[in-house]
Protein backbone atom coordinates (compact mmCIF):
# COMPACT_ATOMS: atom_id res chain seq x y z
CA UNK A 1 0.00 0.00 0.00
CA UNK A 2 2.77 2.02 0.75
CA UNK A 3 4.72 1.79 -2.36
CA UNK A 4 0.97 2.77 -4.39
CA UNK A 5 0.76 5.77 -2.74
CA UNK A 6 4.89 6.91 -3.11
CA UNK A 7 4.59 6.07 -6.50
CA UNK A 8 0.89 5.69 -8.27
CA UNK A 9 -0.36 9.24 -7.96
CA UNK A 10 2.30 10.95 -10.19
CA UNK A 11 1.89 8.49 -12.69
CA UNK A 12 -1.83 9.44 -13.07
CA UNK A 13 -1.24 12.57 -13.34
CA UNK A 14 1.09 12.46 -16.33
CA UNK A 15 -1.65 9.95 -17.58
CA UNK A 16 -3.79 12.54 -17.59
CA UNK A 17 -2.21 15.12 -19.23
CA UNK A 18 -0.85 13.05 -21.92
CA UNK A 19 -4.79 11.88 -22.81
CA UNK A 20 -5.38 15.55 -22.27
CA UNK A 21 -3.10 15.98 -25.60
CA UNK A 22 -5.28 15.61 -27.89
CA UNK A 23 -2.73 16.55 -30.86
CA UNK A 24 -0.63 13.97 -29.61
CA UNK A 25 2.23 16.40 -29.43
CA UNK A 26 4.71 14.71 -27.07
CA UNK A 27 5.27 10.54 -28.39
CA UNK A 28 5.32 7.91 -25.55
CA UNK A 29 9.50 7.50 -26.08
CA UNK A 30 9.72 11.48 -25.29
CA UNK A 31 7.55 10.88 -22.29
CA UNK A 32 10.23 7.92 -20.97
CA UNK A 33 13.53 9.99 -22.15
CA UNK A 34 11.78 12.66 -19.97
CA UNK A 35 11.14 10.01 -16.99
CA UNK A 36 14.50 9.06 -17.40
CA UNK A 37 15.89 12.87 -17.36
CA UNK A 38 14.28 13.40 -14.17
CA UNK A 39 15.52 10.53 -12.34
CA UNK A 40 18.89 10.66 -13.33
CA UNK A 41 19.01 14.36 -12.04
CA UNK A 42 17.24 13.05 -8.96
CA UNK A 43 20.19 10.49 -8.07
CA UNK A 44 22.44 13.79 -9.21
CA UNK A 45 20.56 15.53 -6.44
CA UNK A 46 20.77 12.78 -3.67
CA UNK A 47 24.37 13.07 -4.40
CA UNK A 48 24.69 16.99 -4.53
CA UNK A 49 22.40 17.91 -1.50
CA UNK A 50 24.05 15.16 0.78
CA UNK A 51 27.34 17.34 -0.23
CA UNK A 52 26.17 20.32 0.23
CA UNK A 53 24.75 19.89 3.20
CA UNK A 54 27.90 18.85 4.57
CA UNK A 55 29.82 21.99 3.62
CA UNK A 56 27.05 23.90 4.76
CA UNK A 57 26.62 22.54 7.84
CA UNK A 58 22.92 23.91 7.57
CA UNK A 59 19.56 22.79 9.56
CA UNK A 60 17.62 20.33 8.01
CA UNK A 61 14.71 22.34 7.84
CA UNK A 62 16.95 25.46 6.67
CA UNK A 63 18.40 23.27 3.69
CA UNK A 64 15.14 21.93 2.70
CA UNK A 65 13.32 25.54 2.70
CA UNK A 66 16.48 27.84 1.00
CA UNK A 67 18.97 25.46 -0.77
CA UNK A 68 17.18 21.84 -1.76
CA UNK A 69 14.27 24.39 -3.80
CA UNK A 70 17.54 26.22 -5.78
CA UNK A 71 19.27 22.59 -6.74
CA UNK A 72 16.51 20.39 -7.34
CA UNK A 73 14.68 22.96 -9.52
CA UNK A 74 17.80 24.43 -11.33
CA UNK A 75 18.83 20.35 -12.23
CA UNK A 76 15.25 19.71 -13.42
CA UNK A 77 14.70 22.67 -15.45
CA UNK A 78 18.14 21.72 -17.56
CA UNK A 79 16.61 18.99 -19.03
CA UNK A 80 13.68 21.47 -20.68
CA UNK A 81 15.79 24.36 -21.40
CA UNK A 82 17.82 21.74 -23.40
CA UNK A 83 14.65 20.74 -25.11
CA UNK A 84 13.58 24.58 -25.80
CA UNK A 85 16.88 25.33 -27.27
CA UNK A 86 16.69 22.67 -29.76
CA UNK A 87 13.11 23.50 -30.86
CA UNK A 88 11.67 20.10 -29.36
CA UNK A 89 8.92 21.66 -27.40
CA UNK A 90 6.37 23.56 -29.82
CA UNK A 91 3.33 24.76 -27.37
CA UNK A 92 2.43 24.75 -23.99
CA UNK A 93 0.58 21.50 -24.63
CA UNK A 94 3.71 20.13 -24.78
CA UNK A 95 5.67 22.28 -22.33
CA UNK A 96 3.60 20.64 -19.39
CA UNK A 97 3.36 17.36 -20.43
CA UNK A 98 7.07 16.81 -20.50
CA UNK A 99 7.89 19.33 -17.89
CA UNK A 100 5.67 17.09 -15.53
CA UNK A 101 7.33 13.38 -17.25
CA UNK A 102 10.56 15.32 -15.81
CA UNK A 103 9.17 15.88 -12.54
CA UNK A 104 7.56 12.79 -12.30
CA UNK A 105 10.85 10.78 -13.15
CA UNK A 106 12.47 13.09 -10.15
CA UNK A 107 9.61 11.80 -7.80
CA UNK A 108 10.07 8.05 -8.19
CA UNK A 109 13.44 8.27 -7.60
CA UNK A 110 12.89 9.98 -4.47
CA UNK A 111 10.03 8.23 -3.27
CA UNK A 112 11.69 4.89 -3.95
CA UNK A 113 14.57 6.42 -1.77
CA UNK A 114 12.56 7.42 0.85
CA UNK A 115 10.72 4.00 0.73
CA UNK A 116 14.45 2.12 0.87
CA UNK A 117 15.03 3.76 4.01
CA UNK A 118 12.27 4.38 5.93
CA UNK A 119 10.73 0.76 6.03
CA UNK A 120 8.39 1.62 9.09
CA UNK A 121 7.06 4.29 8.20
CA UNK A 122 3.20 5.22 8.68
CA UNK A 123 0.93 5.58 5.91
CA UNK A 124 -0.02 9.01 6.16
CA UNK A 125 3.58 9.80 5.37
CA UNK A 126 3.52 8.28 1.89
CA UNK A 127 0.05 9.89 1.64
CA UNK A 128 2.00 13.07 1.53
CA UNK A 129 5.36 12.06 -0.53
CA UNK A 130 3.15 10.52 -3.07
CA UNK A 131 0.06 13.31 -3.42
CA UNK A 132 2.66 16.24 -1.95
CA UNK A 133 5.68 16.14 -2.68
CA UNK A 134 5.66 14.21 -5.54
CA UNK A 135 2.70 16.21 -7.62
CA UNK A 136 5.04 19.20 -6.25
CA UNK A 137 7.97 18.00 -8.30
CA UNK A 138 6.05 17.42 -11.72
CA UNK A 139 3.51 20.54 -10.99
CA UNK A 140 7.35 22.99 -10.46
CA UNK A 141 9.24 21.67 -13.19
CA UNK A 142 5.35 21.65 -15.59
CA UNK A 143 5.45 25.46 -14.67
CA UNK A 144 8.76 26.18 -15.85
CA UNK A 145 7.98 24.55 -18.84
CA UNK A 146 4.96 26.27 -19.57
CA UNK A 147 6.19 29.84 -18.60
CA UNK A 148 9.49 29.56 -20.38
CA UNK A 149 7.72 28.77 -23.33
CA UNK A 150 5.57 31.33 -23.43
CA UNK A 151 7.87 33.82 -22.79
CA UNK A 152 10.11 32.70 -25.54
CA UNK A 153 7.41 32.67 -27.61
CA UNK A 154 6.61 36.28 -26.95
CA UNK A 155 10.71 37.42 -27.31
CA UNK A 156 11.18 35.62 -30.87
CA UNK A 157 14.45 34.44 -30.23
CA UNK A 158 16.56 32.07 -27.84
CA UNK A 159 16.92 34.72 -24.63
CA UNK A 160 18.28 33.36 -21.57
CA UNK A 161 16.88 36.22 -19.56
CA UNK A 162 13.24 34.67 -20.37
CA UNK A 163 14.28 31.19 -18.15
CA UNK A 164 14.70 33.24 -15.09
CA UNK A 165 11.02 34.21 -14.19
CA UNK A 166 9.70 30.12 -14.45
CA UNK A 167 12.93 29.45 -12.97
CA UNK A 168 12.18 31.47 -10.03
CA UNK A 169 8.72 30.81 -9.32
CA UNK A 170 9.31 26.81 -9.51
CA UNK A 171 11.81 27.99 -6.97
CA UNK A 172 9.10 30.05 -4.81
CA UNK A 173 6.62 27.49 -5.57
CA UNK A 174 8.74 24.59 -3.84
CA UNK A 175 10.63 26.76 -1.12
CA UNK A 176 6.80 27.68 0.07
CA UNK A 177 5.76 24.08 0.17
CA UNK A 178 9.10 23.27 2.60
CA UNK A 179 8.36 26.01 4.71
CA UNK A 180 5.77 23.91 5.83
CA UNK A 181 3.16 26.78 7.79
CA UNK A 182 0.32 24.13 7.68
CA UNK A 183 -0.18 20.62 9.04
CA UNK A 184 1.17 18.07 6.35
CA UNK A 185 -1.87 17.07 5.17
CA UNK A 186 -3.39 20.53 5.48
CA UNK A 187 -0.28 21.27 2.90
CA UNK A 188 -0.84 18.48 0.66
CA UNK A 189 -4.38 19.34 -0.13
CA UNK A 190 -3.61 23.00 -0.54
CA UNK A 191 -1.15 21.72 -2.93
CA UNK A 192 -3.88 19.39 -4.54
CA UNK A 193 -6.33 21.91 -4.92
CA UNK A 194 -4.11 24.79 -6.01
CA UNK A 195 -1.19 23.45 -8.66
CA UNK A 196 -2.51 20.49 -10.47
CA UNK A 197 -5.78 22.75 -11.40
CA UNK A 198 -3.30 25.67 -13.08
CA UNK A 199 -1.70 23.19 -14.96
CA UNK A 200 -5.01 21.74 -16.63
CA UNK A 201 -6.31 25.05 -17.24
CA UNK A 202 -3.06 26.32 -19.04
CA UNK A 203 -3.44 23.11 -20.71
CA UNK A 204 -6.50 23.69 -21.93
CA UNK A 205 -6.45 27.12 -22.99
CA UNK A 206 -2.65 26.05 -24.99
CA UNK A 207 -5.17 22.98 -26.90
CA UNK A 208 -7.35 25.89 -27.85
CA UNK A 209 -4.58 27.87 -29.24
CA UNK A 210 -2.92 25.00 -30.49
CA UNK A 211 -6.11 24.38 -32.72
CA UNK A 212 -6.27 27.88 -33.93
CA UNK A 213 -2.79 27.84 -34.89
CA UNK A 214 -3.10 24.85 -36.93
CA UNK A 215 -6.84 25.75 -38.75
CA UNK A 216 -5.84 29.73 -39.09
CA UNK A 217 -2.08 28.63 -40.29
CA UNK A 218 -3.09 25.93 -42.37
CA UNK A 219 -5.43 28.10 -44.63
CA UNK A 220 -2.12 31.15 -44.87
CA UNK A 221 0.83 28.76 -45.31
CA UNK A 222 -2.11 27.21 -48.46
CA UNK A 223 -2.75 30.62 -49.91
CA UNK A 224 1.26 31.64 -49.32
CA UNK A 225 2.30 28.19 -50.88
CA UNK A 226 0.02 28.85 -53.94
CA UNK A 227 1.36 32.46 -54.60
CA UNK A 228 4.90 31.28 -54.58
CA UNK A 229 4.40 28.39 -56.92
CA UNK A 230 2.24 31.18 -59.17
CA UNK A 231 3.65 33.13 -62.11
CA UNK A 232 3.10 36.29 -60.24
CA UNK A 233 5.65 35.44 -57.23
CA UNK A 234 8.46 37.93 -58.81
CA UNK A 235 5.73 40.73 -58.66
CA UNK A 236 5.25 40.33 -55.11
CA UNK A 237 7.09 42.00 -52.01
CA UNK A 238 8.94 38.13 -51.64
CA UNK A 239 9.75 38.11 -55.07
CA UNK A 240 10.84 41.65 -55.30
CA UNK A 241 13.30 41.27 -52.34
CA UNK A 242 14.82 38.07 -53.97
CA UNK A 243 15.79 39.82 -56.48
CA UNK A 244 17.17 42.32 -54.71
CA UNK A 245 19.03 40.04 -52.83
CA UNK A 246 20.85 39.15 -56.19
CA UNK A 247 23.28 41.81 -56.19
CA UNK A 248 24.73 40.48 -52.96
CA UNK A 249 24.34 37.06 -53.63
CA UNK A 250 25.08 34.13 -56.57
CA UNK A 251 22.39 33.36 -58.93
CA UNK A 252 22.67 29.66 -58.01
CA UNK A 253 22.17 30.62 -54.45
CA UNK A 254 19.16 33.03 -54.74
CA UNK A 255 17.70 29.69 -56.36
CA UNK A 256 18.06 27.92 -53.46
CA UNK A 257 16.88 30.60 -51.50
CA UNK A 258 13.45 30.70 -53.41
CA UNK A 259 13.44 26.35 -53.22
CA UNK A 260 14.02 27.13 -49.27
CA UNK A 261 11.06 29.33 -48.71
CA UNK A 262 9.03 26.96 -50.92
CA UNK A 263 9.86 24.00 -49.01
CA UNK A 264 9.72 25.28 -45.66
CA UNK A 265 5.84 26.68 -46.27
CA UNK A 266 5.07 23.18 -48.17
CA UNK A 267 6.65 21.17 -44.82
CA UNK A 268 4.38 23.78 -42.98
CA UNK A 269 1.46 22.44 -44.61
CA UNK A 270 2.36 18.96 -44.16
CA UNK A 271 3.04 19.49 -40.18
CA UNK A 272 -0.55 21.41 -39.60
CA UNK A 273 -2.15 18.71 -41.47
CA UNK A 274 -0.34 15.74 -39.38
CA UNK A 275 -1.60 17.65 -36.25
CA UNK A 276 -5.24 17.70 -37.70
CA UNK A 277 -4.92 14.16 -38.39
CA UNK A 278 -4.27 12.98 -35.21
CA UNK A 279 -6.62 15.13 -33.45
CA UNK A 280 -8.99 13.23 -35.47
CA UNK A 281 -7.70 9.77 -34.29
CA UNK A 282 -6.20 9.39 -37.25
CA UNK A 283 -2.18 8.62 -37.53
CA UNK A 284 -0.35 9.41 -40.55
CA UNK A 285 3.09 7.88 -41.39
CA UNK A 286 6.44 9.14 -42.50
CA UNK A 287 6.85 8.69 -46.28
CA UNK A 288 9.65 8.07 -48.02
CA UNK A 289 8.95 11.53 -49.88
CA UNK A 290 8.90 13.66 -46.55
CA UNK A 291 11.88 11.71 -45.41
CA UNK A 292 13.63 13.07 -48.63
CA UNK A 293 12.39 16.75 -48.48
CA UNK A 294 13.82 16.54 -44.83
CA UNK A 295 17.25 16.03 -46.33
CA UNK A 296 16.65 18.63 -48.75
CA UNK A 297 15.81 21.05 -46.39
CA UNK A 298 19.31 20.65 -44.27
CA UNK A 299 20.88 20.58 -47.58
CA UNK A 300 19.42 24.22 -49.01
CA UNK A 301 20.50 25.38 -45.75
CA UNK A 302 23.93 24.29 -45.71
CA UNK A 303 24.49 25.77 -48.99
CA UNK A 304 22.76 28.84 -48.65
CA UNK A 305 24.64 29.66 -45.06
CA UNK A 306 24.36 31.03 -41.97
CA UNK A 307 24.74 34.59 -43.89
CA UNK A 308 22.16 33.66 -46.54
CA UNK A 309 19.43 32.23 -43.88
CA UNK A 310 20.00 35.88 -42.17
CA UNK A 311 19.45 37.80 -45.67
CA UNK A 312 16.36 35.48 -45.70
CA UNK A 313 15.00 36.47 -42.17
CA UNK A 314 12.77 39.87 -43.07
CA UNK A 315 10.29 37.69 -45.38
CA UNK A 316 9.00 35.61 -42.09
CA UNK A 317 7.26 33.19 -44.21
CA UNK A 318 7.99 31.18 -41.46
CA UNK A 319 7.39 31.58 -37.95
CA UNK A 320 10.12 30.28 -35.39
CA UNK A 321 6.90 27.59 -34.02
CA UNK A 322 6.95 26.82 -37.75
CA UNK A 323 10.67 25.54 -37.12
CA UNK A 324 9.22 22.82 -34.79
CA UNK A 325 7.27 21.22 -37.43
CA UNK A 326 10.46 20.10 -39.04
CA UNK A 327 11.05 18.14 -35.91
CA UNK A 328 7.39 16.96 -35.75
CA UNK A 329 7.82 14.99 -39.31
CA UNK A 330 11.19 13.70 -38.17
CA UNK A 331 10.93 11.93 -35.78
Amino acid sequence: MSIALALVPVLLLLALLQLMDSFKLVRLPAVLAAIAAGAGVALACLWLNDWLFGVLAAEVRTFSRYVAPVTEELLKAAFIVGLLWRRRIGFLVDAAVLGFAVGTGFALVENIDYLRHLTGADLSLWLVRGLGTAVLHGATTAVFAMVSKALLDRSGEPRPLALLPGLWLAMGIHSAFNHVPLPPMAMTALLLAVLPPVVIVVFQRSEAATREWVGAGLDLDMQLLDLVRSDAFMFTRFGRYLQELRRRFAGPVVADMFCLLRLELELSVEAKAMLMAREAGLEVPVTGDLEASLQELAYLQASIGRTGLLALKPLQVVSGRDHWHQYLLGR
